[in-house]
């Protein structure tokens, strides 16, 4: 057992790259954690790491260690998992990491009911728009909503996340309903900075057109929020325009151009066996949202 948490300890330096962030991984000390990468070396009779007081990389044999006992370790937890979850429910912490708008909006509630019926898990939530590093961080499942870009990763589709352009009937009552995609660049747009081009709106069949605004907010609800009072157009995902929608604060513009849907995935490490943990809990969104989400449901 000795030896394996100093093995432990070495795959986790290796992967964050620090000593102390390895520490807190496994919860010890960077003292404790120094002796334990310290031990595996006197008892391999070689160097592993190269150490200096910004960073910690291999040595070519400990780059070749570190391919070989990581997967043997993979193996083995892989094992031990799966007589686990065989026997038991599942169980332990599940850190996601989730975005602002969405979890706030939609996954809030949805958190709660699961974590009612897997009284076992522990949730450990990160409510953030930025891409995190599931391995370095220490994450298990990711939502994601666009393009994906770490094809290292693995992604399940939960479900469509449809673009749509609203307005206020106020809005539309005094400047008119734009009839196309080119009668936009004639309107105030609200701008959210989150999409990765931000001059533009994009329509059906790759159509793309510029857009103005004194408004960019990074954030989709401020947007439709800033919409709801009249200050111009807005495009942005259907679960933050529905209930203003049902509610007849916004109005659909240019149903009839509504671009092709983004998508909503989850995202977890590669590994031959997917932990009982994250399995629910994927399984559990995919039940909840399917193909035809609720927020897109009733207008």
């Amino acid at each position: 057992m000795d030896r394996l948490a100093c093995d432990r300890m070495f795959i986790a330096v290796v992967e964050r790259h620090s000593l102390t962030a390895a520490a807190v991984k496994l919860g010890v000390s960077s003292g404790q954690a120094s002796k334990l990468v310290s031990r595996l070396e006197e008892d391999l009779g070689v160097q592993l790491l190269h150490r200096t007081t910004r960073s910690v990389s291999t040595t070519e044999a400990g780059q070749a260690y570190y391919e070989r006992i990581k997967g043997l370790l993979d193996d083995m937890d892989e094992l031990d998992a799966t007589i686990r979850s065989a026997s038991t429910a599942p169980r332990g912490r599940l850190a996601m990491s989730v975005p602002i708008t969405f979890g706030t909006q939609v996954l809030a509630p949805l958190l709660a009911e699961f974590a009612e019926a897997h009284p076992l898990i522990e949730l450990d939530v990160s409510f953030s728009d930025r891409v995190v590093n599931l391995v370095e961080e220490g994450f298990d499942l990711a939502l994601r909503i666009g393009t994906l870009r770490d094809s290292s990763l693995i992604a399940r589709k939960l479900c469509p996340i449809r673009l749509v352009t609203t307005a206020s009937p106020g809005y539309l009552a005094q400047f008119g309903n734009p009839a196309t995609p080119a009668d936009v660049a004639g309107h105030a747009c609200i701008i959210d900075t989150n999409f990765a081009d931000r001059a533009t709106w994009r329509f059906a069949h790759g159509t793309s057109v510029p857009i103005r605004g004194r408004l960019r907010f990074s954030n989709a609800e401020a947007c439709a929020a800033a919409a709801a009072i009249g200050l111009g157009l807005v495009q942005g995902p259907s679960f933050v325009a529905g209930n203003r929608i049902r509610a007849g604060q916004l109005v659909p513009v240019l149903d009839s151009f509504e671009p092709d849907p983004l998508a909503l995935w989850a995202v977890y490490t590669t590994g031959r066996h997917l932990a009982a943990k994250v399995r629910v809990m994927v399984d559990f969104l995919i039940e909840r949202f399917a193909d035809n989400p609720p927020w897109d449901q009733g207008w």
